[in-house]
Formats: structure tokens, sequence, C-alpha cells
């Protein structure tokens, strides 16, 4: 509960501050290059919670072996490895980073974007410690420090940019991101000084500890990429698509992190202690997966009736008329996509406790080809649509590969058990918005299809969710 609460609290107020850029800034040549050098941030704090799936287990079993002080220094070393190389680029090659992130735009959001990556780029590399500070709390069974960190960090970070954004312009974002990831770094590795069990470092394993981050993080930056690429194709589609679809993958992944993050990453301890054969694996992914399929499903309901009214109430003047209705559309059209990457989001640390990480670099090689195929030809058929389908169809197959990297059996249990859920569901939802959609105006019918939806759900309970909430409680 502390770390969805945390989760919540910084997914809100990132959606804050997606707001405040929308009323201050607008749509237009300055979010574009901005959002260009954000989504290098994103594809690094997307590796800091890879690094927590991959870590966890590990520190955990250390700390009962007594040698966690030699595995956390060896993860320390691994993560400068990375870090040091990206301060670089970003610090002293901003310039260039720029040209290449926003080549499809005008020389104005170059420049937007040369400039933020000076901040944004620390930020991601302060979030990369902090996730590793976290998962050694974690070890320790200590959730709250952390959550505190990350949750205090978003807070002050907000306030900076709305203090700042009137006179110094979008930069003011990048700076506010900065001083989000030093506090979120801050406390828990504060609280980690105090809390943890140390001892006697032996040798440091920095090159099989960077082996390790490397596989583990490679798939979580392919699947980031998936973003970055659509993002790549979408430049081409007129001033304002990027933005657009920024706004709309940003909404749409808030769902799948307050959700399926939360249990992905508490649950990887409890995991790690107990053993984890083909059956029990089969019944976390489709148990966890379905608490996480009904959120999705009633906000994609929610957004498919009144999607353009909250899109235009939350960003202002500058979405009237068609870009609100593109990003409320593109968000229900991101709706299979967000089913797609629940279930990996669960499934992943699983990869690390049951040590089949191995391949996952393969994995992510393969994943970036096939979807940049598939984008181009999406986009190209579907414009923006194509690039939710291009999403959808890359991270179904991520799925599919991660099933059948724990074993054929939960490939098969798991994949039948996931596509029921997500039919039983998803059909509820359907039934429950679509009916209230065609008999009452568009606000009412979202208010009475979320109460219709979830009594269906209650009396539907017995098709899998009394189940799914039963292992949630067995989790210790």
């Amino acid at each position: 509960m502390l770390t969805a609460l945390s989760i919540a609290v910084v997914t809100g107020l990132s959606a804050a501050v997606g707001v405040v850029i929308a009323r201050k800034v607008g749509r237009g040549v300055d979010t574009d290059g901005f959002f260009a050098a954000y989504s290098v941030f994103l594809v690094l704090v997307l590796a800091a919670s890879a690094v927590r799936s991959a870590v966890l287990p590990r520190l955990t079993r250390a700390r009962d072996d007594g040698t966690f002080s030699t595995v956390l220094g060896s993860y320390a070393l691994a993560i400068s490895v990375v870090a040091v190389p990206a301060l670089a680029l970003a610090l002293f090659a901003n310039d260039w980073s720029a040209r290449q992130l926003a080549a499809g735009l005008p020389p104005s959001a170059q420049r937007i974007a040369a400039d933020a990556l000076v901040f944004l780029v620390p930020a991601a590399v302060a979030h990369l410690f902090a996730a590793l500070a976290a998962s050694a709390l974690a070890a320790h069974d200590s959730y709250g420090t952390a959550a505190v960190g990350y949750a205090l960090g978003s807070v002050l970070g907000l306030a900076l940019i709305i203090w700042r954004i009137d006179e110094d312009g979008i930069v003011a974002c990048a700076w506010g991101t900065l001083l989000n990831g030093m506090v979120t770094l801050a406390i828990p590795l504060a609280g980690l000084l105090i809390r943890a069990e140390w001892h006697r470092p032996e040798t440091f394993l920095v090159t099989s500890r960077l082996g390790e981050l490397a596989r583990a993080s490679s798939l979580a930056i392919a699947l980031q990429a998936f973003f970055v690429i659509c993002l790549r194709f979408a430049s081409g589609l007129g001033t304002g698509a990027v933005t657009s679809l920024t706004y709309a993958y940003f909404m749409a992944a808030a769902l799948v992190s307050v959700t399926a993050s939360s249990l992905g990453l508490v649950s990887s301890v409890p995991l790690t202690r107990a053993a984890l054969s083909p059956a029990r694996a089969s019944r976390h992914v489709v148990s966890m997966s379905l608490v996480s399929f009904a959120a999705v499903a009633a906000a994609a309901g929610v957004f498919a009736l009144v999607g353009e009214d909250i899109v235009h109430a939350a960003l202002g003047s500058a979405y009237d008329g068609g870009a609100s209705g593109e990003i409320g559309r593109l968000i229900v059209l991101l709706g299979p996509w967000m089913a797609m990457s629940i279930g990996v989001t669960i499934t992943f640390p699983m990869i690390f406790v049951a040590r089949r990480e191995q391949r996952l670099p393969l994995l992510a090689v393969a994943s970036i080809a096939l979807h940049v195929l598939v984008t181009s030809l999406a986009v190209d058929a579907f414009e923006l649509a194509g690039a939710a389908l291009a999403m959808t169809i890359s991270t179904g197959i991520v799925l599919v590969a991660l099933l059948l990297l724990l074993s054929p059996e939960v490939l098969l249990v798991g994949a039948r058990g996931l596509l029921l859920g997500a039919a039983v569901i998803g059909g509820l939802a359907v039934v429950s918005f679509g009916t209230a959609g065609v008999l009452l105006p568009e606000e009412p019918a979202a208010a009475v299809g979320v109460v219709v939806f979830c009594a269906t759900l209650v009396a539907a309970r017995g098709l899998g969710l009394r189940q799914a909430w039963g292992y949630l409680r067995t989790l210790d």
C-alpha cells in the first residue's frame, strides 16, 4: 500500500507538471523540443525500474548470506560505469545529442532539447541510484522511507516548476525534474545508511554486476524505446503530434504504473524467499494482472465517453477542438497496450527471481528491430493511431517471450488466463460504458458507467477476481 500510494502521488504530480506545461507553454515547437529530450529521461528512469527488479532478489539473498555490503557496492560501481558516459553526453555534447533526438523538428525545438538535457540526464542518474537504495531497503523489509523520498521529491520538483516557469519558460521543468531526482535519492540513501546491516566488503564484482544490470535494463530500455521510436515517426506528422502522443502515453502509462508496477515491485522479495514453481508463476501473473485490468478498463471507459472534455479541462485553451479529442482517442486506443504492458510489468520481476534473465538482451534487440518495422508501417497507414497499434503489437510479443522464458507451461497457462481475464473484464467494461453511453448524455453516462462496471465486477467475481484477491492476500 505504501509503494502504491507513493507511485500514485508521483504519478499525480507528474500529471500536474503536464497540466502546468499545457497551460503555461501551450502546444507547439517548445513542447515538442522539451518532450524529445524528456524521452531520454524516461528511458533512464525505466532502466531504474529495471534495476529495482533485477537487484531485489540478489540483495535479499545477499542479506541472508552476509554479503550485503559487497553486493550493494558492486551494483553501485556498475551503475557508475553507465552513469558517467551518460552525464558526459548530456553536459558536454548536449547540442549534438539534441540534434539526434529532434532531427525532424525545427532548430528552436532542438535548442530547447539541448538546454533540457543538461538537467534531465543528471536527474535520471539520480533515479538510477535511488532505485538501488530503495531496493536495498526493501531487502531489509523497509518500504516506507523510499516511498516518502519519491513522493517528497515530486512535491518539491513541482513547486520549483510552478515558481519559475512564468519567468524562465519550459526549461524550469527540467530544473524541477533535477530537484525531484536529488531528493528522491537523498532520503532512501540516508535511510539505508541507518537501517542496513553492514559487513566488511570483500572483492567487488563490478563486471558481473554490470552484466546483470545490462541484461535487466536492456529489455526495460527497449520497452521505453518503443515509445521513443513512435515519437520519432510522429515528428513527421506535423507540429503538435509529438506532444499529443506524449500526453496520451503519459496518462496511459500512469495507470499501469500505479497498479502493476507497485504489485510487481513489492512481490519480488516474498517470491524470492519462496519456491517459484511453474504453477505458482502462472497464478502470480494472472492474479496480479487481473487486479490491474479492472482499473485500466474503468479508465478507458471513462475516456471513451468524456476523454475530450477531461483533456480540455486539464490542459487548457491550447488544446481546444481537435487536439483534446485527439489525445482522448489515443488514450482509448492505447487500452490494449495497457493490458499488454500490465502483463509485462508483472512478469518482468519474476524473470530475475527465477534467474532466467540471460536471454533478455537478445529479446531487447529483436523487439526493437521488429518495432521499427511495425511502427513505420502502422504510422504510415494510420498516423497517430498507428503508433498506438504498433506499441500494442510489440509489447504483446514481448509478453509472450517473457512467459516462455519462465517455462512453456507458464506461457500456456498464463497466456490463457491473461486473455480470458482481459476478455471478461474488457467485455464488462464495453457493456457497462457502452450501454450508459447509448442511454444517457456523455457526462452522466461516464459516472453511471463506472458504477455499473464496479457492480458487474462484484457480481462476476467468481470468474477470477475473487481468486486473484485471495492470492494477493497470501503474499508475505
